[in-house]
Parts: structure tokens; sequence; C-alpha cells
């Protein structure tokens, strides 16, 4: 592949590309991806922006009220042409820098003032969660500043299960700004001594990348450039290095790569095509379904909302859960049933699934505290012994995070009454917090409410014991009931499969 091609191409996809060929290659090698820091995992701007409303604060000035990150497109180091296009007086300018080249390295600065790269954290967890691959850091940044460094990071990178550690931190043996090109390179060459196969460096700065590219004498090191803001000129930039600006993981992820061990739910199996295209796809064991009485309260359709809550259209037509039953044990799929009433409806659903001879292994029951009553869920759960039997949380997002000791006893209580499955919507506030406490606790978790394919990827990501989504990922080929592209619903036909 020529440089230009090689630069076109997405620096997402060339990474999951080489890492790949990589691991083909070594297979019981020790792979290694190192990032810089400032300017590649965080966000710089932020820094500055944070230190100069601090000069405000201070010095009871009105500068920078009303600067914002997004007019910060300077390096860290040039703030000074920041200043000027302010039209802040130069004595001003003058004093102004100074204050802030004393205290944007400060603890304070260091630990308070940094944002990640959005999508970073995440690329960074999917290489941590690869058997026999790590993340390195090489930094410009001084061994003086070590742990807020450290810190920092693991603060930021908590919510999404990143962890940094000491022994794969490289820093600059000097001070500030001196000798960086020569630390990077050294940077390299110690973790190679430690065993490392580097697979792939990224950084902001063009020159650094290019002293790598010399040290690189195998061409191995697939050199990635991040385009955000850098000091260097771009043309320092090695021939092979692959530039990017967005840390995309719907194009470093694919689907053959998903760990086995994440039950994957189709959302919404309640129509003839969501059924046929669910029933065609191998990878999706799962199929959910809302169960509801049919308006005469005869038999158990599939349906959203019950025809209390949503009267039935003039032409609506919809399936009986009989036949969908049927169907999928045709295709030894696993189904899910929402039952969404009363009691009355739990025991016909459980004369069907037994009509049908479904496994508990195959069954998955999931009602709502609000509706469902504590001898419902025992009633479920004595049934299927081995099925899951879910209950959705979000009324204790709140709770958990401001209260996890007061969450923890509604927990154990539902536990008891046989739920061994929490479902939390990826949609609620502070979803990861409340996922890692979830977890913490060890409690078998289900994401639900996922609303594409970046969105499913950064649930994968956390590794909860189930997801439930529409599957609607134009760019795998999947078009579930969900609002595709534009906000419109895709239509999708096929073929009605046949049976195996």
């Amino acid at each position: 592949m020529s440089a230009k091609k090689s630069r076109r191409k997405n620096w997402m996809a060339q990474l999951a590309h080489h890492y790949e060929k990589m691991r083909s290659l070594y297979p019981d090698d020790n792979l290694l991806i190192v990032f810089d820091i400032d300017g590649t995992i965080l966000d710089m701007r932020y820094n500055v922006l944070y230190v100069l409303r601090l000069y405000d604060r201070t010095h009871h000035t009105t500068h920078f009220r009303h600067l914002r990150v997004e007019d910060i497109d300077v390096h860290e180091n040039q703030v000074d042409l920041l200043l000027k296009r302010l039209f802040i007086p130069p004595d001003e300018q003058a004093r102004i820098l100074d204050w802030y080249n004393n205290h944007r390295r400060s603890p304070e600065a260091i630990l308070e003032a940094h944002r990640p790269f959005r999508g970073v954290m995440e690329v960074i967890r999917w290489f941590q969660i690869q058997p026999k691959t790590f993340v390195g850091l090489n930094t410009g940044r001084p061994e003086t500043v070590r742990q807020d460094t450290l810190r920092c990071l693991n603060e930021l990178g908590k919510a999404y299960r990143v962890q940094f550690d000491d022994e794969l931190l490289f820093m600059n043996p000097n001070d500030w700004e001196e000798r960086v090109l020569e630390a990077k390179v050294k940077g390299i060459r110690t973790f190679q001594e430690k065993g490392f196969r580097i697979f792939a460096v990224v950084d902001n700065e063009p020159e650094v990348l290019q002293a790598i590219a010399r040290e690189d004498k195998d061409s191995e090191i697939l050199l990635l450039h991040a385009a955000t803001i850098f000091e260097s000129k771009r043309v320092s930039l090695p021939a092979q290095a692959v530039r990017g600006r967005e840390y995309d993981i719907t194009e470093l992820i694919p689907e053959r790569a998903l760990p086995q061990n994440i039950q994957l739910v189709w959302h919404g199996v309640n129509d003839e095509a969501n059924l046929r295209q669910f029933l065609a796809t191998p990878r999706v064991r799962w199929g959910e379904c809302d169960v509801v009485f049919d308006p005469s309260r005869s038999e158990p359709v599939l349906r959203h909302d019950t025809f209390e809550e949503t009267p039935p259209s003039e032409d609506e037509e919809w399936l009986q859960l009989d036949y969908v039953l049927g169907e999928f044990r045709r295709w030894e799929k696993n189904i899910k049933l929402d039952i969404k009433e009363d009691s009355e409806l739990i025991e016909r659903v459980l004369d069907l699934v037994e009509k049908h001879n479904f496994p508990d292994e195959a069954l998955w029951f999931n009602g709502e505290v609000r509706s469902f009553k504590e001898s419902d869920f025992r009633r479920l759960a004595e049934a299927h012994p081995k099925a899951v039997v879910q209950c959705s949380i979000d009324f204790l997002a709140p709770l958990v995070v401001s209260a996890p000791d007061k969450a923890k006893e509604v927990l154990d209580m539902l536990r008891e009454w046989g739920i061994n499955r929490f479902s939390i919507n990826w949609l609620v506030p502070d979803a990861r917090k409340f996922f890692n406490q979830m977890d913490a606790w060890g409690f078998e978790v289900n994401i639900y409410n996922v609303p594409d394919l970046e969105a499913f990827l950064q649930a994968v990501l956390l590794m909860p014991r189930s997801i439930t989504t529409d599957f609607n990922f134009p760019k795998w080929h999947y078009y579930g009931r969900g609002a595709g592209q534009r906000g419109k619903h895709i239509e999708y036909r096929m073929r009605r499969p046949q049976a195996p």
C-alpha cells in the first residue's frame, strides 16, 4: 500500500488490521500499543481553559469569561498566540503568560483540568482486554509528576474500566520540554527491553513519530498520528504514518472479535419481518419478545404496549406467542419473554413454554417491579430454576450512586424473590458508574436501550453478562426495528429462511 493510500484509510481500521496481522505473526508474544498522553489521550484545551479562567478568578478580571474549549486551537505551549487574538493589552498578555506557565503544570491543574478525547478510553480498553496485549504510555512529562499523572489518568479511566500501571508508564528523565525526542526514543527501547513487541505508537507530534520510525528497522510498528493540536511541523510526519482525529471504535472492533461470553439479545422480535431477520442471524442466539394479552384476553400475543395503554389501529396485526415459540424451537433459538401484564398472563406464558418443551437454559423472563408482585417473580423462578429471571432497576440508579448501602439492601431483597439478573438502561445518567458498582457487588447485569453500534460496542467493553439492542447496525448489515439512518425506520425484506 502506498503512503498516500495508507493515509486515506481510516486509522482505526488500519490499526485493527495491523493488530490482527501482528497477532497472527507472533501468537505467543506480549504485544504492546504505546500512547503519548498530552494531546493524544488528553485534550489539553481543557487544561488551557482551566488555567486561564483561574487567572480571571484570582485577579478579578474577565478576559476569559466567554472563552470556550472550541475557541482554543493552539498548542498548550503557544498560548501567546491565543492571547494576541483576544486583543488583550500587550503588558497584560505578558503577565497572563507568566501566570499560565507557572500554574499549568501544578498538581491541581494536572488532576482537575484534563479530559480524554472522545473514544480514546474505549480504544485503550479494547486492547487491555485482548489476550497477551498491553497498553504502554510514553510521555514527555518529567518523572516528578509520575504519581499525579497516574492518579489523573486512572480517575478518568475508572468509568471505562481502564487501569494504567506504573510499570507501563515511561516518563522523561529530564525536566519539562527538555530532550523530549531523546526521551521518547528511549521509552520505546525500554519497553522492547522488557520483552514487549510494540505493534503501534500513537502520538500527536509528527517529529516524535519520525524519530521512532528511524528506530524501527523492521517496520513492524504502525505509526499513528493523532491529528489534534500539535507543535512540530506536519512535514516531519514519516511517509508510512497514518493520520486520524477520531477514535472511532466502530472502525476498530469487528463483529467477529466480539467476546463470546456476552449474551447478545435481539430486541423487539414482535413482527414477522424482524422475526425472520433474527432467525437467520447465527451470531445472535437470544431474541426478546414483548408479551401481552390480545384485546379479548384470550391469547398471548407480541406487542410492545398493552392494548389498554395503546388501543389497536384499524389494520394492526400481531403474532401469537404460540406460533413464535414454535419458530424459536424449530430454529433452536433462545427466547427472552418480556411479560407486560399480570399473574394470569404469566400462567398462560408458562403453559405455552411447557407445550413447546423449552429447556430452562433457553428461557429468560423479564418483568417490572411496578407491575409484578413478589409472588410473580417467585412463580417464574420456581417453575424454571435455571432460567434467567430479570427486572429493570433504573429506579435505583440515583440510590446506587448516592446511597449504595440502601440500594444494596433493595437488590438483595429482589434476589431473594428469585431475580437473578438486573437490567440497566444505557441512557440513564452515570450508566457506567451504575454498572461498575453492580458488577463490583457480583450481580449479573443486562444492559438495554443501546441505540446504535457505537453505544453497543461501548457497552461490550464493560463486559456485562448480556446486552439487549435493536441490532440496527447497517455497518454490520443488521437492519433491526430501530430508528435507522436519519431517524427513519429501515424497511428490510428477505426470503423466508429454510429450517436447519
